[in-house]
């Protein structure tokens, strides 16, 4: 006699994931209570990137975590307007509502500051956002909860990547360096950082879900939208399916056949194509337990780059953050 698990698919645990998540939301607990001494806030601890080319009028997400369905609560992407991700302490509600800022005109700052405007949680809340300006912004949570362990974002041209509950500072450099080394389109590009800044470490919890989705000026809804939950190896599940997608939203990236777990980014980028972006990269970093894991913000390459506020620093040298 088959078990009571047995009855169940990944799809149906997928379809059932998804019904509860909506059913929590529905009943005011998508984010957490206004009182930040909660024991039990809803945490979405990720690493996360969006990205825009101003010149083709695609821009995207991608998204990774130990946080279930990640991709249908955090990345949030519309054509001719720009993305959007919320994560720590996320509300999805936020999503629609800060591309509708965009599109009406706003600054990504003034964004941000309309949706914190009196938020009690705002020294919680990570997100991330880019308007077809390819203007890019991240805002970390500076009272991350303890389990945080380690959030940090950066910026460059037309991209932001950011993360919390992270392993350490490499993520979030890993994640910039390959969005900036890979060769392709945009959506090979967000591919290629995701799963960079998974073999960087990632979420130190796990891997159970993730997820990209790109728009395009004048298609309605996502052009390009693909997750995977309920996995032991997200990432590279993700990365899988990418290869095997026929999509015109994908340029080049490496078959299934060859897109491993391990494979994936360094078939997808090129070392020494570092396009001259001529802008120089920003980093801040924020260490919640300081016997944590230590971490380099990558090779060499004589750009700036600021970390944890300090003054500009060769791209290389680090100083620890508190």
């Amino acid at each position: 006699m088959p078990s009571v698990q047995s009855a169940f698919t990944p799809a149906t645990n997928r379809l059932a994931l998804v019904l509860v998540l909506a059913l929590l939301h529905s009943h005011g607990l998508g984010e957490p209570p206004n009182s930040e001494s909660s024991n039990a806030p809803q945490i979405t601890a990720t690493f996360s990137i969006v990205a825009a080319d101003p010149e083709s009028g695609v821009c995207g997400a991608a998204v990774a975590s130990k946080y279930p369905a990640v991709g249908e609560v955090v990345p949030f992407v519309r054509g001719g307007v720009g993305a959007f991700c919320t994560q720590h302490w996320h509300n999805p509600d936020w999503g629609q509502r800060a591309l509708d800022l965009l599109e009406k005109g706003k600054s990504p700052e003034q964004v941000f500051a309309t949706l914190l405007d009196g938020d009690p949680n705002r020294e919680k809340r990570q997100l991330a956002i880019i308007d077809m300006q390819g203007r890019a912004l991240n805002r970390n949570p500076t009272k991350a909860d303890p389990s945080g362990i380690y959030w940090a974002g950066m910026t460059g041209r037309y991209y932001a990547c950011q993360g919390n509950t992270l392993v350490g500072r490499k993520v979030i450099v890993a994640m910039a360096r390959a969005y900036e080394d890979t060769k392709g389109s945009l959506a090979d590009r967000l591919m290629a950082s995701l799963v960079a800044g998974d073999r960087a470490g990632g979420d130190h919890r796990g891997r159970l879900a993730a997820g990209i989705r790109v728009a395009k000026k004048d298609v309605e809804g996502c052009w390009l939208e693909l997750q995977v939950d309920d996995s032991d190896d997200a990432v590279a599940e993700l990365a899988k399916k990418y290869g095997a997608l026929k999509h015109p939203a994908k340029k080049h990236w490496p078959s299934p056949a060859s897109a491993d777990s391990g494979r994936a980014a360094r078939l997808s980028s090129h070392p020494g194509a570092r396009p001259d972006f001529g802008a120089p990269v920003s980093a801040v970093g924020q260490r919640s337990d300081p016997g944590g894991r230590e971490g380099r913000p990558g090779e060499a390459t004589g750009r700036p780059v600021v970390v944890g506020g300090s003054e500009g620093l060769p791209f290389g040298e680090s100083r620890q953050t508190p």
